[in-house]
């Protein structure tokens, strides 16, 4: 018996964002944060040369992104983590922790850095049916200010 291998139509897309904002403990929970942070468009340039890495990243006005999430901290000082992504009016994604988040000192007083995967778990609007893995990684500040780079990579039906 022959089978025919089925043909995926999807498609990839990738990018970057760095979001800012905020997060504080919720109230009533020693073990639960909120955090609310946005970003603009932006575009991220890196140049590898002979005098170094050459990063820079340039606002370009116009859309932006809203994120949204609730963190639970595990005993260990790990967390879990479940939260909305929403880009502009083009839709929104939804995600949870792929196994688990992680936060440690900077090395820097008074800053915190971490990371973490999203699996995305659901999509709207442009975002429909999307699937994908964002990957996160953060820096806290005693205030709960935050600064938060995702990469992201989304895989949608065509």
């Amino acid at each position: 018996m022959r089978r025919e291998r089925e043909e995926l139509h999807v498609r990839q897309l990738s990018f970057v964002l760095q979001f800012h904002g905020s997060v504080a403990p919720v109230a009533g929970s020693s073990q639960t944060l909120q955090a609310q942070t946005t970003a603009a468009n932006q575009t991220f340039r890196t140049a590898l040369g002979a005098d170094g890495i050459q990063a820079t990243l340039e606002a370009t006005g116009g859309g932006h992104a809203a994120f949204t999430s609730r963190v639970v901290v595990n005993a260990d000082g790990t967390f879990d983590e479940t939260g909305t992504i929403t880009y502009g009016g083009l839709g929104a994604v939804e995600f949870k922790t792929l196994g688990r988040g992680y936060m440690f000192p900077s090395g820097i007083e008074g800053l915190q850095r971490g990371g973490v995967l999203w699996e995305v778990t659901r999509g709207t609007g442009q975002f429909a049916g999307a699937t994908g893995v964002i990957t996160s990684n953060f820096s806290v500040a005693a205030d709960g200010t935050v600064v938060d780079n995702h990469f992201v990579v989304l895989y949608l039906p065509e």
